[in-house]
């Protein structure tokens, strides 16, 4: 009776797509879509990963593959693809909105600590660790700008830091401030690029500690800075202001708190960025992401974003929409990921084990697949905005300015 109530949940992978894929179950019953060689094939290895399938759908079946339950031979990727044409990931049931609720609930980032630990469950994983997979030498972990004859994930985010500071308009001896700089490449690249005199603010320790290094292996000690602190303690303010990839990490309830940060951050008349993912419409954010990659995250809507940022007297000066830019940025971490592995469990095989290997390759692909969706609702904005009206002046008449050579 069980693998019959699976076979009916999992046959709806590929009922209504073109993509031939086999299914085969712990009783060892099999079924396939259509004729032909599967692109890909799904064994359910135990009755309990049947079990957890029922509970919790789509996210039952991808903690079952992270515990070793079920496995998948074939183009991992074609598997989501299949997933999101099928609309498998649709509407979770009433159990995962429960869990969802008690995530935000237990994890929420309202209090400083809290947010604290959220984020180094993700980005304290070690400098190494990134150094494997990100691109070189900026090690920008967000979406890359893949303008026309971009080959590779390295020009893509030199790219992108370009085009952030072209939007900002960023020039030699201004103030700018990073929140939640990463591993300082967009400073790096404000201060030898543009002559800016960048700051960092981060709340991951390990992050910060890995910045000031290289500022100091740079020779840079007075140049630039970086502090430990939550974006929430603002104790100054900037002539420029970029956030890459901050805002569907502040959480749930805090997106008021983190753009009227970006408020507060910015002189009166300045200019800013909000690089982030944004759902169109509102929605729940993905709970097998909140739950195994970033505790405490938050996908707002673009209309969220923008209302809160009204509120806060900011001006929405432009949007671009970035979306088909991500799955080739994490395309190319999926195989820089995989060629590297070796390596990356070697630096710590208790940590780096077969679990973490199976969450992060799901993470990498399913999200470069969702990016790619026809049917996708989360994308990628960039929004230019200033404290206050721009006035003529204050900003280029049209966006010729972004292309132009320097």
């Amino acid at each position: 009776m069980l693998t019959g109530l699976v076979r009916d949940r999992m046959t709806a992978l590929g009922n209504h797509v073109d993509t031939c894929c086999s299914l085969q179950f712990a009783d060892g019953t099999q079924y396939q879509n259509r004729p032909g060689a599967p692109v890909f094939s799904i064994n359910v290895r135990r009755a309990r990963a049947g079990l957890r399938i029922l509970l919790f759908g789509h996210v039952g079946l991808l903690e079952s593959y992270l515990a070793g339950d079920v496995d998948v031979a074939g183009d991992f990727g074609a598997a989501f693809r299949v997933a999101f044409a099928s609309g498998f990931d649709r509407d979770p049931n009433a159990l995962v909105r429960m869990r969802n609720r008690w995530h935000e609930w237990r994890y929420s980032n309202r209090s400083l600590a809290q947010a604290r630990t959220n984020a180094r469950f993700h980005y304290a994983i070690g400098t190494a660790f990134y150094r494997y997979w990100l691109d070189t030498p900026l090690m920008m972990y967000t979406c890359g700008y893949w303008k026309e004859g971009t080959t590779n994930v390295d020009e893509a985010q030199v790219n992108k830091v370009d085009h952030v500071c072209r939007k900002i308009r960023l020039a030699r001896g201004e103030s700018v401030v990073d929140i939640g700089c990463g591993f300082g490449g967009f400073m790096f690249h404000a201060y030898e690029r543009y002559g800016a005199i960048p700051h960092g603010v981060n709340t991951t320790p390990e992050q910060v500690t890995a910045v000031q290094e290289e500022i100091r292996k740079r020779g840079l000690d007075g140049k630039m800075d970086v502090k430990l602190a939550d974006f929430r303690e603002v104790d100054g303010q900037f002539d420029k202001v970029v956030s890459i990839g901050v805002l569907e990490h502040a959480g749930r309830d805090q997106l008021a708190e983190v753009v009227k940060a970006h408020a507060d951050f910015l002189k009166p008349g300045g200019l800013g960025m909000l690089h982030f993912i944004g759902h169109v419409g509102v929605r729940d954010t993905e709970f097998y992401i909140r739950k195994h990659i970033f505790p405490g995250g938050w996908i707002p809507s673009l209309a969220q974003t923008i209302a809160e940022m009204e509120r806060c007297g900011l001006e929405v000066v432009d949007i671009e929409n970035l979306r088909r830019h991500y799955a080739p940025t994490l395309d190319d971490w999926a195989e820089r990921f995989d060629r590297n592995w070796e390596s990356i469990r070697a630096l710590d095989p208790g940590r780096f084990n077969e679990k973490f290997r199976r969450a992060w390759r799901t993470y990498l692909i399913s999200c470069a697949e969702m990016f790619r969706s026809p049917a996708g609702r989360t994308h990628l904005f960039q929004i230019v905005f200033s404290k206050g009206n721009v006035p003529k002046q204050g900003y280029p008449m049209s966006r010729s300015f972004l292309y132009e050579p320097r």
